[in-house]
């Protein structure tokens, strides 16, 4: 059949409009883009207007928020202060004192090691008598294999009375880490080494230190050192200016209890 034959329209055909496939697709396209800009607006603008103001979960910190790392920040909507039990753990400084930091750290993590050298000694000089810290673990398995065996021997120095001593020399590092080097900071600290080595090799305190992963995970803590000042969270090896003006605040009554 010839497509380019003429033939004279009938009354039916005057009423009727007709489009070549070209002019068909273009109103398509046309159509298409409309409906796909009501649907967009429909779904995008509608569930970013329904999206509620994010809050910090009330049974852990959200460690990643810049308003946990300062909660000295202006900016921060509020302050959220955690329960983190203290009794029983290794601590310096006076049991009354005003300020209770707790540290979750981890003996073989590089800005623990960087937090311990550069800040940890002059905030307690800068305090003296108002800070009592608190040293819980949270050895990061999975990138530092030596950590959970090295908070292990720190528990096990701890029952000779040299925790502190202990603590000390793992972050010193003169030695590394490792059991030889675990004996050999003992031994620089005169423990007895059956006792002690008696306590590391049978783990003694294995269910402790999982027992501190396991509540520094559930409370939200995802990296080290994180630390809770009277309950204020501040994630990362800060500067002492940082821990300074927290304490200096804290101390003043400055912020919301």
């Amino acid at each position: 059949m010839d497509t380019n034959l003429e033939t004279t329209p009938t009354p039916k055909d005057e009423n009727t409009v007709t489009f070549k496939r070209s002019q068909f697709y273009a109103v398509l396209v046309v159509m298409a883009f409309a409906v796909g800009v009501l649907v967009g607006y429909l779904a995008w603008g509608r569930s970013a207007a329904a999206q509620p103001v994010a809050r910090a979960p009330e049974n852990g910190p959200a460690a990643q928020a810049p308003a946990a790392q300062n909660p000295t920040d202006e900016a921060a909507p509020n302050i959220i202060r955690y329960d983190v039990p203290t009794e029983g753990f290794p601590s310096i400084g006076p049991q009354d004192a005003p300020i209770v930091i707790v540290e979750f750290s981890d003996f073989q993590c590089p800005y623990c090691t960087k937090w311990h050298n550069e800040v940890y000694q002059p905030l307690m000089e800068a305090f003296p008598g108002q800070i009592r810290l608190v040293y819980r673990n949270f050895p990061l398995t999975s990138i530092h294999g030596d950590a959970f065996q090295a908070a292990e021997a720190a528990l096990c120095a701890g029952d000779q009375d040299a925790y502190w001593p202990y603590h000390d020399k793992l972050f010193n590092g003169q030695y590394g880490l490792g059991e030889t080097a675990y004996q050999q900071y003992a031994a620089d600290l005169d423990l007895d080494m059956t006792t002690f080595n008696d306590c590391l090799s049978n783990g003694t305190y294995q269910e402790a230190v999982q027992a501190d992963m396991d509540f520094a995970i559930d409370l939200g803590v995802r990296s080290t050192p994180t630390f809770f000042i009277n309950g204020l969270a501040v994630v990362g090896a800060q500067p002492l200016s940082v821990f300074q003006k927290v304490v200096s605040q804290e101390l003043a009554g400055e912020l919301p209890q």
